[in-house]
């Protein structure tokens, strides 16, 4: 099967996917013949690490099927093609939420695993992986195995994070959090330098479970380095309504590739701030669809960077390399590339179980880049730069230009991992970091 649903949310092109949609879990994967394998949630990983240009992708959207649900717990039990969406709509009518969340809902929960996704918790709370109780994994050579703390432990470390290169997830156990409303308190304050935000976040930290900051990677001179700091925890009381599932409008073409240059985008970084900073209090309630997935209400809006599509640039730097941070901000402001949705944020000192789980403490900085060819490709290759040299990572659902030396250096279990690479599945990322070769 061809489908034109078979692309990275970055707009990466790569040559027309091949996939195959079963229907339910299969028992075994020898449907392909000699080509290589990679599971495909909904496409919304940014780079290259959800394409096998080389092979098959396997579409899980259709194991989307809830297994069980203990409402007196929070344990769920699905397969791997439930958006977390479909999870919200069911849970939080009974008083339950997602312990851990991207930016979007619309991600699968094997997705969720295989990327080890992170959120504006992980200074208490640490990543998805951390609250998967149990995988069913299918195995190329025919193996169903059940992967826990306790079970098949290692294949479980190397699953979580493992970017769907240790077999097909057929199912999937969290453990979820209880909550009282739909809704959070949020606090918000302005900040200036990078000096200022590690302030609010010291301040914020202990007492409240989720910390972010919008920040303004356009500005130079004294605008340099603003931005809007946000801390919020679930309210206590409140009515327990879930998110309507559809967009409120759609972004209907891709934007001529003039729309964005530098600007445009401080314009818009700009007005936000201004309109942002004219909202700060001390405290508004929010309900979570607002808080958490603001961009879920505009469908396809990654065609605001054109058919060339762009690359999300995601990156930790450890804490005591701050520094570093402000000399990568200048390069970007200097470029002119600068983005108008750039996201700030703590990670914690929580452990994954993952072997490639991404988030370490440090300063996380996740932004987006209209591609522009060579002269981005030249930025992120100085970014990367400034970010291995410092001992921080870049982040590989994100990333389109990683590379050997890169990956190797961001990512210390790397040899560890590779040895529980199922050998009939690959990803275009894989053999580019890895060189690994298929069996095409």
């Amino acid at each position: 099967m061809q489908n034109a649903r078979y692309k990275s949310w970055g707009l990466v092109k790569p040559p027309v996917q091949q996939a195959e949609q079963p229907s339910w879990c299969p028992e075994t994967l020898d449907m392909v013949g000699q080509r290589t394998l990679l599971p495909f949630g909904n496409g919304r990983s940014y780079g290259d690490s959800c394409l096998n240009s080389d092979g098959v992708l396997l579409d899980t959207q259709s194991l989307n099927r809830f297994i069980h649900f203990d409402a007196n717990t929070g344990v769920l039990e699905a397969e791997p093609g439930v958006l977390l969406n479909d999870i919200l709509q069911q849970v939080v009518p009974q008083g339950w939420f997602l312990p851990v969340t991207p930016g979007t809902s619309y991600v699968t929960l094997g997705g969720a695993v295989a990327n080890d996704v992170h959120g504006k918790n992980h200074h208490c709370d640490g990543t998805f992986g951390r609250f998967v109780k149990q995988l069913q994994v299918l195995r190329s050579n025919g193996d169903h195995l059940t992967c826990s703390a306790t079970e098949n432990q290692d294949l479980y470390c190397a699953t979580i994070g493992g970017l769907g290169l240790t077999g097909l997830i057929t199912s999937v156990v969290i453990q979820l959090i209880q909550i009282s409303s739909a809704d959070l308190d949020v606090h918000m304050n302005t900040f200036s330098g990078l000096d200022e935000f590690q302030e609010l976040s010291a301040r914020y930290r202990s007492d409240f479970q989720y910390t972010v900051a919008w920040l303004d990677c356009a500005s130079a001179g004294k605008n340099f380095c603003r931005g809007i700091f946000m801390a919020a925890n679930h309210a206590h009381q409140g009515e327990l309504v879930a998110s309507p599932m559809a967009p409120r409008f759609s972004i209907p073409m891709n934007f001529p590739r003039w729309v964005l240059n530098r600007y445009s985008i401080r314009a818009f970084n700009s007005l936000y701030y201004h309109k942002q900073r004219s909202q700060v209090t001390n405290q508004q309630t929010q309900h979570y669809q607002g808080f958490f997935y603001p961009l879920d209400a505009i469908g396809h809006w990654n065609r605001i960077y054109g058919a060339q599509g762009f690359h999300q640039y995601q990156f930790v730097v450890p804490f005591e390399h701050a520094s570093a941070l402000e000399l990568i901000l200048r390069d970007i402001v200097d470029s002119g590339m600068g983005s108008f949705l750039a996201v700030l944020k703590e990670f914690g000192d929580i452990k994954s179980p993952g072997l490639l789980s991404f988030p370490r403490p440090g300063l996380c900085l996740a932004l987006d880049f209209a591609d522009r060819g060579s002269q981005t490709v030249e930025l992120i290759k100085r970014l990367d730069s400034k970010v291995r040299n410092v001992g921080g990572a870049v982040y590989p659902a994100k990333d389109r230009l990683m590379s050997v030396d890169s990956f190797k250096a961001y990512f210390d279990q790397l040899d560890t991992f590779s040895a529980f690479v199922d050998p009939a599945f690959s990803s275009d990322f894989w053999r580019r970091v890895a060189h690994k070769s298929t069996r095409s």
